[in-house]
């Protein structure tokens, strides 16, 4: 496989080297850094390590990986952070279900295995929560969403939709591999603590994440959408309902309540059913993408083979 490795980075003179070199040391050679106008010596270091430069043209995560991705064209590129938190030996872990077979998108799961005080509580904690969240609405089984160490074929770096700008990159590529049918699995890697300040901000990029978790639902399950504002209209109308029939008993009437209670009711229903048909249509959609994939990839193997 023709492997690139793309590292996005911002102020990281002190650690990019180490990075650049570690990946070399593991024999991969095509290196580009996208950097996002670093007002340090980020861009020299990693040139005088070898490494491609790309400096990006707006701002934000997740605009630099938008705009690698456009520029790239490599068989798989693996995606990692310049802070030196993950480990360049670890990136056989990512390569080899690609290599097999088995995954279009390999995520670095760190929450099994990282280094004292690689993460803080809080950190951690909201890390755990927010992959609770996905777990809940998407009904995927994946543990570590927020991972920056993964690996992906070109099937899937150039047809993802990416549109958020920041640290959401990580939650909007995992929605949009799910939501195109695309195979996607975790392996355990190991997380240092990281050298210098986070650019993290706990609270405000936690917030974002979370809105773009429920933001993203409908391109992986519409149907979610209605689910949760039926479920508001049903809970709505049985409160009401509630208190029309304990009025009832006690000889008080409520003909106007009656009717806006049947009508949130009903409506409640409505959208669900509504919800339900739009999931069942797009779970059909993501199959039938699977099964095209896997019907090229055979016919691929069929004429490598015949050749």
């Amino acid at each position: 496989m023709n492997v690139r490795i793309l590292i996005p980075a911002l102020n990281e003179e002190e650690t990019i080297g180490d990075v650049i070199e570690g990946f070399k040391r593991q024999g991969f050679e095509r290196i580009t850094v996208i950097d996002g106008n670093s007002t340090d010596r980020t861009r020299d270091i990693a040139k005088e390590k070898g490494a491609e430069v790309i400096v990006q043209s707006g701002k934000g995560k997740g605009q630099a990986v938008r705009e690698a991705f456009e520029i790239l064209d490599d068989d798989v590129i693996v995606m990692i952070d310049a802070d030196s938190t993950y480990m360049p030996e670890d990136v056989q872990k990512l390569l080899e279900p690609i290599e097999k077979g088995v995954a279009d998108h390999v995520v670095g799961n760190r929450l099994l295995n990282f280094e004292e005080g690689a993460f803080r509580r809080l950190n951690l904690l909201g890390n755990r929560i927010i992959n609770l969240i996905f777990r809940i609405l998407y009904g995927v089984n994946l543990q570590d969403i927020l991972s920056g160490y993964r690996a992906m074929t070109k099937e899937v770096y150039k047809n993802v939709n990416l549109e958020k700008m920041g640290f959401e990159v990580e939650t909007e590529l995992t929605v949009e591999t799910i939501a195109n049918g695309f195979r996607i699995m975790e392996v355990p890697i190991y997380y240092r603590k990281r050298r210098g300040k986070t650019k993290l901000k706990p609270f405000s990029d936690g917030y974002r994440i979370v809105y773009t978790i429920y933001n993203l639902l409908g391109r992986y399950s519409p149907g979610r959408y209605f689910y949760l504002i039926g479920l508001v209209f049903l809970l709505l109308g049985f409160a009401g309902g509630i208190y029309v029939v304990y009025d009832w008993f006690r000889n008080v009437s409520h003909f106007l309540l009656v009717n806006l209670v049947s009508m949130l009711v009903v409506s409640g229903i409505l959208i669900i059913a509504v919800g339900f048909l739009s999931d069942s249509m797009m779970r059909v959609n993501i199959q039938i993408k699977r099964e095209m994939r896997e019907i090229r990839r055979r016919l691929e193997e069929l004429e490598s083979k015949g050749d």
